[in-house]
């Protein structure tokens, strides 16, 4: 990371404070990657009808130039937009530059930032940021620096978290306190009136996502008939990664906002594979259970009469299951977090499986979410909802697994949580849940009893271990699940 940059900054404030819960999930993307991702946060602003502070690095004065109508747009509805870049022809002299709301900083030739490609955007109910930095030309190895333009390579990472997105502009409003002093306080000001808590930020999020993942396969329709690109396949590959980082991406937004609880999707994925694992599926199945897992919080499954009787055989799902079939590779996953509500009598929602008709993945999912879920109550409870350990910072594993114990008031309690869990799990076996998916959580149980904490994956590695690559997407069986409940 290049010295004194914003995103060396961060990352130095966050070692020193562990300041965030968010881990930073850092990645190399292309920059039609970043076009494509930076196009759908900035529409949605105009979508979703916010009045937003916005900050944005764009390198060079040619490169805000190209942009510069987009940003006449976003300066309508934006409550302030601060420009940085090293000024070329013309700059200052585009209509947009010329708003009241729109402040551009010429930065030096040599400031770091001009290596850097930022957009932060923060409002009362909506938040989003990119924070990246181009590679340097030793960097990119022996081929050296690419021809196209598009396939120029950034590092660093982008988030929903609004927390991140206030730290982040309040350094980069330091820095730009260098140049400009006023415009430093006045970044300050408006960022103090805006609320940066996560729980306020989380039903735009939704819509956000289609747009992002429709901009992205947008991006990759462009580039597979396109022979000047170099290396189109790495760049579709890219785009397609980044699709589904932006469910992952609202998946966390979806526990940050939950002080109950905040490590739901992490802990229920953690389980789900061991579950998995003494089960011994097979790698296509515990790849979706593992997926299915981190995003069942986005899109719980409703049961609703009407919309079985209009999609017939179709999987009834609620808009935030329907988000997910957006992607074609996620519908098996959308399939799988439908049915964690059926019951092992076929009682259950929607569609009235019974027994070994529910597909195994939803079995697993349904009974782990739910004892994970009990726990997490009884330990928030125990804590008398005192609102400070129901944030979790940390940005390494061992600082999650520190945090994650001290939660507990001490070892006994956190015991009789898992215990008192398991209980009411195995009151209902063999009517909401398959008893013999019960004896594999008690073997679970038992050594949960020895560590005294619930297992946890980080999100980190989740999102940078290729959870779902096309080789194995490709090889999924369809899920054909019909909604007439079987005869009991």
């Amino acid at each position: 990371m290049l010295a004194g940059s914003i995103l060396q900054r961060l990352v130095q404030s966050r070692d020193k404070e562990a300041s965030g819960r968010t881990p930073l999930n850092f990645g190399v993307y292309y920059k039609n990657t970043l076009v494509a991702l930076c196009h759908a946060l900035e529409d949605a602003v105009l979508a979703t009808q916010t009045s937003p502070l916005i900050v944005t690095a764009f390198q060079k004065g040619k490169w805000y130039l190209q942009e510069a109508e987009r940003y006449k747009d976003l300066a309508a509805t934006a409550d302030k937009i601060v420009i940085m870049a090293v000024p070329d022809s013309g700059f200052r002299a585009h209509e947009t530059s010329q708003q009241d709301n729109v402040s551009l900083v010429d930065i030096d030739a040599d400031d770091p930032v001009s290596e850097e490609w930022h957009l932060m955007i923060m409002g009362s109910s909506y938040s989003a940021m990119v924070l990246c930095q181009e590679l340097t030309e030793e960097e990119y190895g022996p081929g050296g620096l690419p021809e196209n333009d598009l396939e120029r390579k950034f590092y660093g990472f982008w988030t929903f978290d609004p927390k991140l997105v206030s730290q982040t502009i309040s350094i980069a409003a330091n820095h730009i306190g260098r140049y400009d002093k006023a415009l430093k306080q006045d970044l300050r000001d408006r960022l103090k009136r805006i609320d940066a808590g996560a729980s306020s930020k989380t039903g735009e999020v939704g819509n956000v996502v289609m747009r992002v993942v429709d901009y992205l396969q947008g991006g990759d329709r462009q580039i597979k008939p396109n022979e000047s690109f170099q290396f189109a396949g790495a760049l579709s590959q890219n785009l397609e990664s980044n699709e589904l980082q932006a469910y992952l991406r609202m998946a966390q937004l979806a526990d940050l906002a939950d002080p109950s609880n905040p490590l739901g999707a992490a802990e229920v994925a953690s389980l789900s594979e061991l579950m998995g694992q003494f089960l011994d599926l097979p790698v296509w199945q515990m790849q979706r259970l593992r997926l299915a897992s981190l995003l069942h919080r986005i899109a719980p499954a409703q049961f609703d009469p009407q919309m079985v009787e209009e999609e017939g055989d179709h999987c009834p799902l609620n808009p935030g299951a329907q988000t997910l079939r957006i992607l074609p590779r996620l519908r098996a996953v959308a399939q799988i977090i439908a049915h964690q509500h059926e019951w092992w009598n076929g009682e259950g929602q929607p569609a009235g499986l019974k027994g070994d008709g529910i597909p195994v993945e939803s079995r697993v999912l349904g009974l782990v979410a739910d004892f994970q879920h009990e726990v997490a109550r009884l330990r928030y409870e125990a804590e008398g909802h005192d609102g400070e350990k129901g944030e979790i910072k940390a940005d390494s594993q061992a600082d999650l697994q520190k945090e994650i114990e001290e939660r507990a008031p001490d070892a006994e309690n956190e015991w009789q949580h898992v215990t008192d869990a398991f209980a009411a799990c195995k009151a209902q076996a063999g009517d909401r849940w398959d008893p013999k998916l019960l004896e594999v959580l008690g073997f679970l149980v038992s050594g949960l009893q020895q560590g005294l904490s619930l297992p946890t994956i980080p999100l980190r590695m989740m999102m940078s271990a290729g959870l779902l690559n096309s080789e194995v997407a490709d090889a999924w069986p369809e899920m054909t699940i019909s909604t007439s409940a079987p005869s009991k």
